[in-house]
């Protein structure tokens, strides 16, 4: 009796802590600042070669894949209307901004790679009002409400750790939830992987799960032609599944894109 209550106790600890006998404190996703902060840094480094996410505000350009101007901290598309949707937070805060004027451009071009209306006139405003704290607390709100926050949300769902909640963000950030035209959105990345393995809420592995999810996502990124380079799954994502890093554990090591990144301690 008295070795069987030892083994009772000894595995509520291990469930209690979330590891697997590791000494691992419990698990923590994406809603954790820590492992948020690791994701943005994760994300920045595919979005804007770098790891200081925070010096990304001001950023943009047009990086040629037919979505017109890319910018801010997860790379905000004119032509996706999501950077439309940054412009409009910020003015309902701030209604004399110096973006302002350019809303009726941006609406008119939401849907294409054009600039009309926009141009040089319009980069220099954004470069500027990017210092201003408003509109930064617009990017990360529209961050969070339209990219992390239904990710991680459907990633807690489908049972995923710190490191599935991530590979969930990053998608939406790059590929939007729905199909576009010319584009696989998560949505339809999801479905092909759940209909390849399981996922933890259904009793699946997790780590065979996200190499499903992976696999759904390599082949949307081969039907886009301007984001055919799979570096961002292959050489960044797809290690740290293999490496086991579940959590995000530090350090973490990858490429992408020709570039290497690393991220040491917690």
């Amino acid at each position: 009796m008295k070795h069987t209550r030892l083994a009772l106790a000894a595995l509520a600890a291990l469930a209690l802590t979330g590891c697997s006998g590791s000494g691992a404190g419990p698990e923590k996703g994406l809603g954790d600042p820590a492992k948020k902060d690791i994701a943005m840094r994760l994300v920045s480094s595919a979005e804007n070669s770098t790891l200081d996410w925070k010096s990304q505000y001001g950023y943009i350009e047009d990086i040629g894949d037919g979505r017109g101007y890319t910018a801010g901290i997860i790379g905000f598309c004119s032509g996706t209307g999501d950077l439309l949707e940054v412009v409009e937070r910020y003015t309902d805060k701030n209604p004399e901004n110096a973006l302002a004027a350019f809303l009726p451009a941006l609406r008119a071009v939401n849907g294409s790679d054009s600039h009309e209306g926009l141009g040089d006139a319009f980069t220099d405003a954004w470069a500027k009002a990017s210092k201003d704290p408003d509109l930064r607390a617009a990017q990360d709100a529209e961050r969070d409400s339209e990219y992390f926050d239904p990710a991680v949300e459907r990633a807690e769902a489908d049972g995923l750790s710190a490191l599935g909640q991530f590979i969930y963000y990053d998608a939406y950030v790059m590929h939007g939830y729905a199909d576009a035209e010319g584009t696989v959105g998560f949505r339809t990345i999801r479905a092909d992987a759940v209909a390849e393995a399981d996922p933890p809420s259904d009793g699946g592995d997790e780590e065979t799960y996200l190499n499903a999810f992976l696999d759904a996502r390599v082949a949307a990124l081969h039907e886009e032609p301007s984001h055919s380079d799979t570096s961002r799954v292959e050489t960044a994502q797809r290690v740290f599944v293999r490496e086991g890093k579940l959590q995000l554990e530090t350090p973490l090591a990858w490429k992408v894109y020709g570039e290497s990144f690393r991220i040491t301690g917690d």
